[in-house]
């Protein structure tokens, strides 16, 4: 029965949900433990973007996007997750850009399902400024695997906007996918995808589309600590050309420690 009710809210999620670019993450489907919480940075710097306002949205040229996400375990397969976005770009000089908060639910462990699911549904603002979508709703579906040294993920997402400067709400396709191989014994490296289609009805032509490919060096092993870093690329004329990331999370255990 609750294999079944799962299914049902990943599929009624599908149906209705917009990803967001000051978090260039793909996620893995295990959710953080109960009585835990993990602190990261999410800090990007565009070399090679947009140059010129789109849509009221000031450039991305010479930006840095800095994202504060707490994420909380509340149960063995629930976590609640908050963002604070900034943004550092000359003249404006550093701005606070808005808020999101995430639910993640995850299939639990005694399911015995051959890859983790888990699926969350991220909602907030961001200033026009800095966002032609000022409210927006992201529902991204998790899915991966871990074969000996190698890792995969999934995360088809998909978003609406609420509010926007062109009023539209249809939902939009943005996939995310993560291949990586455990070369050093607490190093991944891997490739990152990340891309944008446009409205699931109607997709952009491929000009105006957006793909991205990142390299990536993950730290494993740590219980404390979290180390995602990697430069990207765009693929089309619609992508930011250049882009260098890098995650630091560190994780806290706050409940009582059992004798």
């Amino acid at each position: 029965m609750k294999k079944i009710l799962l299914l049902n809210f990943l599929i009624f999620s599908i149906n209705i949900f917009a990803q967001d670019n000051y978090e260039i993450q793909v996620y893995g489907s295990q959710t953080q433990a109960p009585k835990s919480t993990i602190f990261e940075l999410h800090s990007n710097y565009t070399f090679i973007g947009e140059k010129d306002f789109v849509k009221g949205v000031r450039p991305s040229y010479h930006a840095l996007h800095e994202t504060l996400e707490i994420t909380t375990g509340v149960t063995n397969n629930f976590e609640i997750g908050f963002y604070l976005f900034s943004n550092y770009t000359s003249p404006y000089g550093y701005q606070f850009v808005g808020t999101h908060i995430r639910p993640r639910i995850m299939a639990p462990a005694s399911w015995h399902l051959p890859v983790g699911i888990s699926l969350s549904a991220e909602v907030g603002y961001q200033r026009p400024e800095y966002s032609d979508q000022t409210w927006s709703v992201e529902v991204r579906p998790i899915i991966d695997k871990t074969w000996g040294k190698f890792y995969a993920s999934f995360n088809p997402t998909l978003g609406i906007a609420l509010q926007s400067v062109d009023g539209g709400h249809t939902p939009v396709f943005e996939p995310n996918i993560k291949a990586s191989y455990q070369f050093f014994k607490k190093a991944f490296l891997g490739i990152e995808y990340y891309g944008s289609q446009g409205p699931i009805n109607n997709f952009a032509k491929l000009s105006d589309q957006s793909h991205a490919i990142y390299l990536a060096y993950d730290l494993t092993g740590s219980p404390q600590w979290e180390l995602n870093i990697g430069p990207g690329w765009g693929l089309t004329p619609a992508t930011e050309g250049f882009v260098f990331k890098m995650l630091v999370g560190r994780r806290i255990n706050w409940g009582k420690k059992k004798k």
